[in-house]
Parts: C-alpha cells; sequence; structure tokens
C-alpha cells in the first residue's frame, strides 16, 4: 500500500552488484519491504519476515499494474534473462487508490458522535448526568442520514464525521422511530456533502446470501468491515421498540459501535441496518439487521406526513387454530383456516367491529394459516402481524371473519398501539406531580427500568408487571398513575413507607390519568384529601394542611415545581 520507489532502487542494486561478480548463479531474491517492514516498533523483525512471501491485500493483482517476474528484473553475470518459474511470480503492492475503487460505498459510512441527557424518571424533576456515545450511520439521497433510533435518543447534540475526514459536522434530527429503531438526520453545511455519493437500497436478500456489515465499532477509530451470511429471516422482537417486526440474522459480528451502520450485499447495495446482537453464554456473532422494507416503510411514512407516525397494529391478541376439535366446535368447515380472537382492545378501531372468539380468515386478501402464519416468499412462511406492519398509519385494510357460521368482511382503519404502560415517552419529559410530599407519576416501562434496572420483569411488583404485559387501556388517554415515593415531612408521617403503589381513585372519584389527578386535587374544597391505593390501603390528609406544606418540602428537596409543565396547561 505504500510506494513501491524504494523496492525498484533497491533491486537496481542488486542487479548491477550481481553483475560485477564472476559468479553465474542466479542473484538472490530481495523483495521490497513494505513501510512497516522497518518500523522499529513493529513487534516482528525484518529476520523473521526476510524468508516468508508477503502477501498480497488482495487475491488479484490490480489490472493497471502488470505483473512483474523476477526474469525481468534480474539478470545473470553475462547479461541474459534468468530463468524463473511462472508460479514464483511477485505481485507488485496495490495501491491505495485500487482499494478505493473496489469499495466505493464505504465513502457514505459516517460515524455518529452523539451527547446524550436522559431524563431522570425516578426523579423527574431533574436529569442524569449528560454522557457520549459514537455509532455509526450513512449517507441517502436528498442531503438525508440514517442511523439507529438509540443512537442519537435523548439527545443534545449530534455530530457526524465522514470516512477520511477530521471535521466534525453538526446535525439535525429530523425523525426518530423508536419502533423500527430508525433516526433520520441532516447536515446544513454544504461542505458534509461533497464528493459523496449516496448509498442505494438493495432488494431482500434470501438465506445464506452473503452480507457485508460496515461501521465503527469499538477498538479503533476507523471503518470496520465484518462479513457473514443471513442465516434466518422472521419477525424478530425489536428491544429498542419494544415491537415485533420484520428482521435479518446474520452471522456477522455486530459490536458496540457498529448500531447504524449499513448492511451490504455482493453488489455494495444496502441491504440493512445493524442494530442489535444476541449476548448469550450459549451463542456466538449472532447479529440481527433492520431489512429494507422497514427501512422504506419509515422513509415513505416521513415523507408522506413530514413527521414518523409509526407502524400499525391489529389492536388483537389471538389463539392459534391448530387442534382440530377447537375448530370442530367453533363450527370450521375443514378447508377453512385462521386464528381466533382472543381479547381486543377497547381503544383500537377494531372494537367497533371485531369481538372475541371471532375467527380472523384472512388479511387484506392474504388466507392466514391455522398457525397466525401467511405465505413469505418460495418456501418460507411468515407471522401475518408482517402484513399489518406493511400499511401505514391511517390506512384500510380488509378484514375477513367468521362468526356464528358465517362470513363477515369489514374494513379497518388502522392505528398505532397504544399501550397501558407505555414502551417509550419519545423524547418528552417524565410528567409528575407533588401535594404534601407524595410523588405521583405515570408509569412507563424507562420509569420501570430505572426503578428495577434492567431485569425490572422479575424485580418489579407484581401488580405492576401484570398491568404491563396484560392490562389494556380501557379508555383514550388512561394511564397507570402511582405514588412513587414520599418526601418525608410532618405532614405525612405513618406514610413513609408507600412506594410504586397504584392511586385507584381521589375522594370517591376513579383516577384516569396524571392530568386528571392534578385537576381534582388543585380544585378540591372538601376538608380532606383522601386517596385510595392498590390493596386497600388508603391515605387522608388535611387539604388545608397539605397544600401549605407542599412548598415548603419543595424548598427543602430543592424541586423547582410542584407538577411538570405539561401539567400546568
Amino acid at each position: 500500500m505504500g510506494d513501491d520507489k524504494p523496492g525498484r532502487k533497491r533491486s537496481r542494486k542488486a542487479a548491477k552488484a550481481s553483475s560485477e561478480t564472476t559468479d553465474l548463479s542466479p542473484s538472490p531474491i530481495v523483495p521490497s519491504p513494505s513501510p512497516a517492514a522497518n518500523d522499529p516498533a513493529d513487534p516482528q523483525s525484518t529476520r523473521h519476515k526476510r524468508n516468508r512471501r508477503k502477501k498480497p491485500l488482495h487475491q488479484h493483482p490490480a489490472p493497471s499494474s502488470p505483473r512483474r517476474t523476477r526474469s525481468s528484473e534480474f539478470k545473470s553475470a553475462n547479461g541474459g534473462a534468468v530463468d524463473v518459474p511462472v508460479s514464483e511470480t511477485v505481485p507488485p503492492p496495490v495501491k491505495w487508490d485500487d482499494v478505493v475503487k473496489v469499495v466505493p460505498s464505504m465513502d457514505a459510512v459516517v460515524k455518529v458522535f452523539c451527547v446524550h441527557t436522559e431524563p431522570n424518571f425516578s426523579l423527574p424533576w431533574q436529569r442524569k448526568r449528560q454522557y457520549s456515545s459514537s455509532s455509526s450511520g450513512f449517507i441517502l439521497g436528498g442531503r438525508r442520514v440514517l442511523t439507529n433510533a438509540h443512537s442519537v435518543e435523548h439527545h443534545t447534540q449530534v455530530k457526524l464525521k465522514k470516512r477520511g475526514s477530521d471535521t466534525k459536522y453538526l446535525a439535525t434530527v429530523l425523525a426518530i422511530g423508536t419502533e423500527c429503531d430508525i433516526a433520520m438526520l441532516t447536515v446544513s453545511d454544504d461542505e458534509f456533502w461533497e464528493d459523496v455519493s449516496p448509498l442505494e437500497f438493495g432488494s431482500l436478500p434470501a438465506l445464506q446470501d452473503a452480507v457485508t456489515v460496515v461501521g465503527y465499532p469499538i477498538g479503533g477509530d476507523t471503518i470496520s468491515v465484518t462479513s457473514g451470511v443471513v442465516s434466518r429471516i422472521e419477525i424478530l422482537s425489536y428491544v429498542h421498540g419494544s415491537t415485533e417486526l420484520l428482521g435479518l440474522q446474520i452471522d456477522a459480528a455486530i459490536n458496540s459501535g457498529n448500531s447504524g451502520g449499513p448492511a451490504f450485499n455482493d453488489k455494495g447495495q444496502c441491504v440493512g441496518i445493524a442494530f442489535q446482537s444476541l449476548k448469550h453464554e450459549d451463542v456466538e456473532n449472532i447479529g440481527y439487521v433492520i431489512p429494507t422494507p422497514v427501512i422504506t416503510h419509515f422513509i415513505t411514512d416521513y415523507e408522506k406526513s413530514g413527521q414518523y407516525t409509526g407502524f400499525p397494529i391489529l389492536g388483537v391478541e389471538w389463539q392459534k387454530m391448530e387442534n382440530p376439535d377447537l375448530r370442530k366446535s367453533m363450527g370450521m368447515k375443514p378447508d377453512q383456516k385462521g386464528v381466533r380472537v382472543r381479547r381486543v382492545e377497547p381503544t383500537a378501531p377494531e372494537s367497533g367491529c371485531l369481538h372475541p372468539s371471532d375467527i380472523i380468515l384472512s388479511f387484506d386478501g392474504v388466507d392466514i394459516a391455522n398457525d397466525g402464519t401467511v405465505p413469505f416468499r418460495h418456501g418460507e412462511r411468515i407471522g401475518f402481524s408482517y402484513l399489518v406492519s406493511q400499511k401505514y398509519t391511517g390506512e384500510k385494510a380488509v378484514v375477513r371473519v367468521f362468526r356464528d357460521s358465517k362470513v363477515l368482511e369489514f374494513s379497518i382503519k388502522l392505528a398505532t398501539h397504544k399501550r397501558l404502560v407505555p414502551a417509550h415517552i419519545k423524547g418528552t419529559p417524565p410528567s409528575y406531580y407533588i401535594v404534601a410530599g407524595f410523588v405521583f407519576t405515570a408509569v412507563s416501562v424507562p420509569y420501570l427500568r430505572s426503578e428495577y434496572g434492567k431485569d425490572y420483569e422479575y424485580d418489579a411488583p407484581v401488580k405492576l408487571l401484570d398491568k404491563h404485559l396484560h392490562a389494556m387501556a380501557q379508555s383514550e388517554g388512561e394511564q397507570l398513575v402511582v405514588i412513587s415515593q414520599v418526601l418525608v415531612a410532618d405532614i405525612n408521617i405513618g406514610y413513609e413507607d408507600i412506594v410504586n403503589t397504584q392511586v385507584l381513585s381521589f375522594n370517591g372519584k376513579p383516577v384516569k390519568n396524571l392530568k386528571s389527578l392534578v385537576q381534582m386535587v388543585e380544585k378540591c374544597k372538601e376538608g380532606f384529601l383522601k386517596f385510595d391505593l392498590e390493596y386497600q390501603q388508603i391515605v387522608v390528609l388535611e387539604t388545608k394542611s397539605a397544600k401549605a406544606a407542599t412548598h415548603d418540602i419543595l424548598t427543602t428537596h430543592c424541586i423547582p415545581s410542584a407538577m411538570s409543565e405539561d401539567l400546568k396547561t
């Protein structure tokens, strides 16, 4: 990769020296040293390398450099050419310009630097200490850059650096797709977009197709390339978004920092975005890639509405119908297949037409099998939720169901999922309300993770986990409101041990969400504030004393306000 002039000079000297002797034997071979051969810091000495042929960087020599043989470089003492076997030809060093021409797509891969300032869900009136991270991204047409959503989540500053550049450019986040773990960025500086060829997307690869993951993982500052093959294509669990979408499993290593980097096929086209890997003692080199159908859905969604609206779902829980007795009891014919509706979300558009025990036969004209799968490609099947995820929010889909021995057809307007315990708060600060030292907040997955760590699914209270995993919102805007902690003061003596307990009602009125609780407490003219909690607990405070004590408690704990900004309006 270095200049080969020193090697040629040395060869001429060797030839000249051999011509001045009377020995007619062939001259010894002196290969051209690489720049690192004489490096004193090289742990391997030149003496050890002298008798070992150095392999070229690529298997094939650059077409612009003809192969040189020893017969053309060295002459015998009488001036005649020395015969050298063809198998011992020495290829010239590959020049760096030739290497760059082989992989032009890599120049579109950028390094993403982000400073994060995450909310403190346990102390929602403040934020955590900021920290920095680095990841990967790549350039698209239209002055856009794609990376992972978790790479820029809760960002305060994002910078991009191109390959081979020493300049970091400030970036603006255009959209963050939490469900699909994709974010779109742009850079206002025109210099960033000079001499850059945007990547092109390829089609969804097949099993055993070769893929190359490019990015900036930990272990160095320069670009890294890992290769593998597609080993599985199915509906995967997206850890960041707590959703299930189409994904590729590959056997190439995906390490921290690789996130957001492109996966190329053998034609140099982007076929996915690296986003997570499987860490387990029984597995090695299992990485996951967001495929092009999910990426193009995200991009098209942004272009259609100017913002990310999400992936729609069919708001039902369903059961497989593989048991023949179950199908017979439901009155299904032998040629009918489908899945049984267990529950319908009350807030979903489907609640107006689908009922429990309906059999979903098809979605948008595609028949659903008894195990909930649909044909995907030749010899492959995939969960029918893939068909739903291909639609856009607000679009309609035709659903055929079997009910009471009749086949019915409904046109349903699809919407995104509204969880009772949301997986994300999507960049907004957490809501809170404080009265008499009682800190009220709404439960979310980040809140549970903040309180109980990454193993919150084992350590959190059973009641909260049951609501998180199984409960459905009965009305629009419903939240799970809890007393997260009690800031100890004289007014709340005896209540100090209440932690993460759900608030069911206030003065006999049910608590729908945190905002409704704030309004009821602030407007309360009764003599006492009475909170009914889970496990048949109650909290009773004198109204005037409780509200008067709140200011002193806030001052003691350096809390700027009794409620978050979103609750003041």
